[in-house]
């Protein structure tokens, strides 16, 4: 893949940064609070939003997706409304019907969490047969964010396959363990396809999880990719159907998130980008949020009102602000 080009000077990169703090309606990833940068640039808005624990070298990426985003814009895209699941967090099953209230219309697909730390299997079929018994027409997909070991992972998935998966995102950690898990489910019978997340994002290589054969599809996100184009040419190389997610952004980020999708060849999954659903807050006036499933490709531009209201004390920001400088220097000693 080409190098990533140059960033920004800093100085121009900080001209204009908002911080923002959106309240979440369930919790979600242990927080009920969603903080996040949003910058402009010449070619419009732009989200810098690696979680807090997140390393400077980790959200390098991060950065480079925002300021491809604000300074060169989107590419052209092929499509202008982009189908979407809806996302059930590891929620007890009697607040799965709350969850998907928050997604107006019909819904055709969702991502339900599972292997939450401090639950059990138990819970995670319970969750995943709410959803089933509320949507029965719908494809359903589940996320263990890595999880499960593998044994877990095949017991787990050939439990929970009885409801009618499609697809289990990032059953376990590793690249090894992945392709365990395919081959497992395989030789079982069970009829689940395997999704690489983590192992394509948080790897040196994004490539290597397709090369080891370890997954059936990619799950690609922009901002830890370095960008829509980055994105672009990872699913181009790998040469796997892929699935367009989001790292619960606002909407200025989902906006990046369905510019890859809305460029992408192929478009055969519903993708992960209906999580403004899961924020009880936005910066936009008509948020991003799906209606029947899809989202439309329309510009993201904050409300200043909106800015304002979910601005963080000074003292957190001063904290981003610090953050993005030293990120930015990472980047120069690169």
């Amino acid at each position: 893949m080409d190098a990533h080009p140059p960033l920004p000077p800093v100085d121009e990169l900080l001209a204009e940064v908002h911080v923002v703090a959106l309240p979440l309606r369930v919790r979600f990833r242990g927080i009920d609070v969603r903080e996040t940068a949003l910058l402009r640039g010449p070619a419009g808005w732009a989200e810098f939003g690696p979680f807090p624990e997140y390393g400077d070298a980790e959200a390098l990426a991060w950065l480079r997706a925002a300021a491809d985003t604000a300074w060169r814009g989107f590419p052209a895209p092929r499509r202008t409304r982009i189908p979407v699941n809806a996302t059930v967090p590891a929620v007890p099953a009697d607040r799965v019907p709350e969850v998907l209230a928050g997604y107006a219309g019909r819904v055709g697909a969702v991502k339900i969490k599972v292997a939450e730390r401090g639950q059990d299997l138990d819970d995670d079929d319970a969750r995943v047969a709410a959803v089933r018994a509320l949507l029965p027409g719908a494809e359903l997909r589940v996320d263990a964010n890595g999880g499960w070991e593998v044994p877990a992972a095949l017991r787990a998935l050939e439990r929970l396959a009885r409801h009618g998966l499609a697809y289990a995102e990032q059953p376990a950690a590793g690249i090894g363990e992945l392709a365990a898990v395919r081959e497992g489910l395989a030789d079982r019978g069970v009829p689940v396809l395997v999704a690489a997340d983590e192992s394509v994002r948080k790897e040196e290589d994004p490539l290597a999880v397709a090369r080891a054969g370890a997954a059936d599809l990619l799950v690609v996100k922009a901002a830890p990719l370095g960008g829509v184009r980055r994105a672009l040419e990872v699913v181009a190389a790998a040469g796997l159907p892929a699935v367009v997610s989001s790292a619960l952004d606002s909407s200025v980020g989902i906006r990046a998130g369905l510019a890859l999708a809305a460029a992408l060849p192929e478009l055969p999954w519903a993708c992960g980008l209906g999580t403004v659903s899961l924020l009880e807050a936005d910066v936009l006036a008509a948020p991003l949020r799906p209606v029947d499933g899809e989202l439309e490709l329309r510009e993201a531009v904050p409300d200043p009102q909106l800015l304002a209201r979910h601005a963080v004390p000074a003292p957190r920001r001063q904290w981003w602000l610090e953050r993005l400088r030293r990120v930015h220097a990472l980047a120069a000693e690169g």
